[in-house]
């Protein structure tokens, strides 16, 4: 009896610390996210918004890998051997989960311990021993409009659960180039602005959005949900065709999608 109420005690106080550690990650997100309000944009960008890129890649052929990709990626969610996402501490509400239950597979792995801001840097990565795993998905990649790929990784959930709005980071000198698609339209994913709080769900098949001047999340299905991102280095031919800010270059992709509208 005495063991177990030790076991106990042990339980509880774990726990409590994650609460509270909790909480004070989610104040401090809090405060971070008021005074990213104060953030200069060019007045020609209205949040939320995105850019669609279903007019740059082969939608069809995204399309066709749909059984394809749930096969393989409910198989990996069976083995119980992936790591769970993080949203990190900028969330749009202070008490949402940090941790929503969704889990990552990653086709790509740094070279270094993990830092969020290499994550566009092709250099630091390499294939992980999934990739192999996932050949159809990585041919469908090669014929992104990139120069170069880096951090490439699904998100997927077998129980469909809300993906808390948040924020990648804060920095907006820091412009990440990458590609976020689905197989299908059935994870409901959407922009949400930081001042208004006006959403708007995401349409296309594929995207690039402003990951750090508004937030992002998804809505819950209740069924398997799957997302690619990749990120890298554009090709000089696809970023010829981007209008850039005369500041706050995390607003490129804003910038795109207001003036595509």
């Amino acid at each position: 009896m005495v063991e177990l109420m030790t076991r106990i005690g042990r339980s509880v106080s774990w726990r409590s610390r994650r609460v509270v550690r909790e909480i004070r990650n989610g104040v401090r997100g809090h405060l971070i996210n008021r005074r990213s309000e104060e953030a200069d944009v060019e007045p020609r960008i209205t949040y939320p918004c995105y850019k669609s890129l279903d007019e740059y890649i082969d939608v069809e052929r995204l399309k066709s890998l749909d059984g394809y990709l749930k096969r393989k990626v409910e198989s990996y969610l069976n083995s119980g051997q992936c790591p769970e996402f993080h949203t990190g501490l900028l969330k749009q509400k202070l008490l949402t989960r940090a941790r929503p239950g969704s889990k990552l597979i990653p086709l790509t792995v740094s070279k270094r311990p993990y830092k969020y801001l290499d994550l566009d840097k092709p250099d630091l990565w390499k294939p992980s021993e999934d990739a192999s795993n996932f050949s159809e998905l990585m041919d469908f990649i090669d014929t992104l409009p990139f120069k170069a790929t880096a951090r490439i990784i699904i998100m997927a959930d077998d129980k469909g659960r809300a993906v808390t709005a948040h924020r990648d980071h804060a920095n907006t000198d820091v412009r990440h180039e990458f590609v976020w698609f689905r197989t299908n339209l059935d994870k409901p994913f959407s922009l949400r602005d930081i001042k208004s709080k006006k959403k708007v769900d995401v349409k296309s098949y594929s995207a690039w959005f402003d990951t750090v001047n508004q937030f992002h999340g998804s809505d819950s299905t209740g069924q398997l949900a799957i997302s690619i991102r990749v990120d890298g280095i554009f090709s000089d031919e696809f970023r010829a065709q981007m209008p850039i800010p005369e500041y706050n270059p995390a607003s490129t992709a804003a910038l795109w999608a207001c003036l595509s509208s």
